[in-house]
């Protein structure tokens, strides 16, 4: 099963013959629960460990060895904290160097195409390159950082309400997929990929039908009660991400992930809080209306 976020579909977290995360109960013909091949296992001393395949024997991934060149979540964390601590730098500047005007507003879409091409690029490479991933992450900063000053502009305090939603959001996620309230099993990503692609497909046709004038005041995207519908529908899914990006995560540092994918997971944890963050922006902005 593929992630949704391009980055972990490509390295460790997700495998053509199955990802070995998903712990999920056993389909009639498909193999029992915990009895998926080590990803990581060529090259690890811990896949030959008897205890290890004796923990997955009992559907419970295999706890991480003390070793040097493993991933491990103190990696995760510095590094989330690096690329996203990039965007903050540079949304500030953006923010304090370029006045709300048709230029800047240029210079966005600018940075955030040249953000989208470093995405792909490291998303295509099948090594983590932390230049790319902090490269992304500074110009996906110049973005945010313009519009946030615009919608600012309209609408006062909305930039600071979206970082306190992304925030929530965020930790309402964590706290339900620690709590075991939602199992993110192979049937779980398959349902939330499949609304998560409609939507993507669903929302490039309205920018299609808004740019050729067919959609007036933004369609799907307006700034009324429809906006705010698929506005919520959008953090919804932005949640999800998170929670399998989570699991993916938890389960590469259980069978041994190199270090190096920590970065990977960084970048992939940064691109779904962007997502949250930008559709959050809009939600404020609707539910604030033009005071």
């Amino acid at each position: 099963m593929r992630s949704s976020n391009p980055v972990f579909s490509r390295r460790g977290f997700s495998r053509d013959n199955g990802y070995a995360g998903f712990n999920a109960a056993p389909q009639a013909g498909g193999p029992a629960v915990g009895t998926q091949a080590n990803p990581y296992a060529q090259g690890n001393p811990y896949a030959q460990n008897p205890y290890a395949q004796q923990d997955l024997q009992h559907g419970a991934p295999p706890q991480a060895p003390v070793s040097t060149g493993r991933m491990t979540m103190d990696d995760v964390v510095m590094r989330s904290a690096m690329t996203l601590g990039t965007v903050t730098v540079g949304a500030i500047l953006a923010w304090a160097l370029l006045p709300v005007s048709s230029t800047s507003y240029g210079l966005a879409i600018g940075a955030a195409l040249i953000a989208f091409v470093l995405a792909m690029v490291q998303s295509f490479k099948r090594t983590a390159s932390p230049a790319l991933i902090l490269g992304y992450a500074a110009f996906e900063g110049v973005f945010l950082g313009v519009i946030s000053e615009m919608y600012n502009s309209r609408w006062s305090g909305a930039p600071f309400q979206a970082v306190l939603g992304t925030m929530a959001v965020s930790g309402a996620t964590l706290l339900v997929y620690k709590a075991g309230w939602v199992r993110v099993t192979a049937r779980y990503a398959r349902i939330g990929m499949t609304i998560a692609i409609a939507f993507v497909v669903v929302t490039a046709v309205n920018l299609l039908l808004v740019v050729f004038g067919v959609a007036n005041d933004g369609g799907l995207r307006s700034m009324g009660p429809l906006g705010a519908i698929v506005g919520i529908l959008a953090i919804l899914i932005g949640a999800f991400f998170l929670t399998l990006d989570f699991k993916q995560i938890e389960d590469g540092i259980a069978y041994g992930a190199p270090k190096e994918e920590a970065w990977l997971a960084a970048f992939g944890l940064t691109m779904t809080l962007v997502w949250i963050y930008v559709e959050m922006l809009r939600l404020v902005a609707i539910f604030s209306g033009d005071d």
